[in-house]
């Protein structure tokens, strides 16, 4: 594989904009980080805020050209639609209400998107996004960026390799405590946003974490879940979003799971732990500990899988960018997203063809399952948990 597949496609690198994550967000910081990780990319412009001011700061002191500088997401746009070197590829990470509509635009003008999670606040947008996605023909990459560390790639392709068997047993739990403090949002918050359903969406932990529990279930597994018994809620008494969701599972191929997420599990910081068992053995993984996948075979002794360890993959080890031994994280993990979208992008640009070990990112499928996921649990903990599908 070439050392730059981007570069011997295009004979550049892709140029960047982006669309929120500005002084403050951790998001949108990590976004950069990661589109600049393997160089792929270039950043040439963006609106970083919704306030004019912070924007045009924002955009002097990362640099971006004079003649590239804009205040208001839909003005870029379209300037740079109209721009012989005008950008190819548009990040979006704004909140959530507005994923919908500034994706919309990016594909009517042209350009391939990397979206943050989730997709979109409803149904109906979800829908209509990925249809508009799969009539463009361009690339759509949604950060679901857990699937991006080399040991969840790792399990998904012996999963694929049958050492586990038929999957019969999946458990997945995200922990978090950022929300366990009984703290109203107010006008002076950060990301008061996150409080408002019109805008956070219709589950405040579901937005956040459920989503990326859901799509590591089907990235590893490869199964659909195709029902779900849920009850979902506040844990700290009085707070108007959910703080905690959990539910019974039914997968596509009869095998059952649970499933649970809370921010309100106070002093846990960002636990995200998956365990599936097949007939011939079990696979855990925690993301705090994101080098070891252990694996746990029927009348064996357990063994652990390390990035470039014996046993490795070839799309984990694609997915690896040090020798074994040395660690990664999550900065890596993110960027392995970006990486595999910007050769994607490239070769959809260039007519050639792609690494198939680079078509592992999530994309607007993706998307749309999820947001489906999130209102089946809501349809389900409405009704007292009773079982419901997630196929419509």
């Amino acid at each position: 594989m070439s050392l730059n597949p981007v570069i011997s496609m295009l004979g550049r690198r892709l140029r960047l904009a982006v669309l929120g994550g500005g002084p403050g967000s951790f998001i949108g910081e990590l976004h950069r980080l990661a589109a600049r990780f393997d160089d792929r990319y270039q950043l040439v412009t963006g609106v970083l805020s919704s306030h004019p001011d912070r924007a045009k700061q924002a955009a002097e002191e990362i640099g971006f050209a004079s003649d590239r500088i804009y205040t208001d997401g839909m003005q870029m746009l379209a300037r740079e639609a109209s721009r012989e070197d005008g950008v190819d590829v548009i990040a979006i990470m704004t909140p959530n209400d507005s994923h919908y509509p500034y994706a919309v635009a990016a594909l009517e003008r042209g350009f391939d998107v990397i979206c943050d999670k989730p997709m979109t606040n409803s149904l109906e947008n979800a829908e209509d996004l990925h249809k508009r996605v799969q009539e463009s023909g361009l690339v759509f990459c949604l950060t679901h960026n857990y699937t991006g560390y080399p040991m969840v790639r790792q399990a998904q392709a012996m999963v694929e390799a049958g050492q586990l068997g038929e999957i019969r047993l999946v458990q997945v739990e995200y922990v978090q405590g950022f929300h366990a403090e009984d703290i109203q949002p107010s006008e002076s918050d950060k990301l008061p946003w996150r409080h408002d359903p019109e805008r956070g969406g219709p589950s405040l932990v579901m937005g956040d974490i459920g989503t990326h529990a859901h799509n590591l279930v089907r990235f590893v597994t490869g199964l659909e879940i195709r029902e779900v018994a849920a009850e979902m809620g506040s844990i700290v008494p009085g707070r108007v979003v959910d703080d905690y969701a959990g539910a019974l599972l039914r997968l596509g191929n009869g095998g059952r799971g649970s499933f649970w997420v809370t921010q309100a599990a106070a002093g846990v910081e960002n636990d995200l732990r998956l365990r599936v068992s097949g007939t011939k053995g079990t696979l855990e993984w925690s993301q705090e500990l994101p080098q070891i996948l252990t694996y746990k075979p029927l009348h064996a002794p357990a063994q652990v899988r390390t990035p470039n360890g014996p046993g490795t993959s070839p799309l984990a080890a694609h997915s690896c960018r040090i020798v074994a031994g040395h660690p990664g994280g999550f900065h890596e993990g993110f960027a392995n997203i970006y990486a595999d979208a910007a050769e994607a992008i490239a070769a959809r640009r260039s007519g050639q063809q792609p690494n198939p070990l680079a078509l592992h990112f999530p994309t607007s499928e993706d998307g749309l399952l999820g947001v489906r996921f999130v209102h089946a649990m809501l349809e389900s903990s409405n009704a007292n948990g009773q079982w419901t599908s997630c196929s419509r």
